[in-house]
């Protein structure tokens, strides 16, 4: 089981909690929770990545153990703490300017 923290204007558009938890079938990676979450909550596809490319959305990042994920590729395995669900991936939306 996957936890993954969504944010707010996310959480409120699927109807969720802070927390979703997501099974994902090995191996355990960005793509494969990306996949899962859309697939889960339709009304999220084209938020968090593009329909076409599935390439990220400028302004989210993804964070896990404390790093960034957002220029990893979709296929990187995720950190062991996060595929174990013992740290949540984060999805974060960035924020331009100062």
């Amino acid at each position: 089981m996957i936890r993954v923290v969504l944010p707010h204007h996310l959480r409120t558009l699927a109807h969720v909690g802070k927390e979703v938890e997501l099974q994902v079938q090995d191996p355990a990676t960005l793509g494969a929770v990306l996949d899962a979450l859309e697939a889960r909550y339709p009304m999220l596809r084209g938020t968090i990545r593009d329909h076409v490319t599935k390439q990220r959305r400028p302004f989210i990042r993804f964070f896990a153990g404390g790093e960034d994920l957002s220029l990893e590729s979709q296929d990187a395995l995720l950190p062991k703490a996060v595929a174990a669900g013992e740290e949540p991936l984060r999805v974060v939306g960035a924020m331009a300017g100062g």
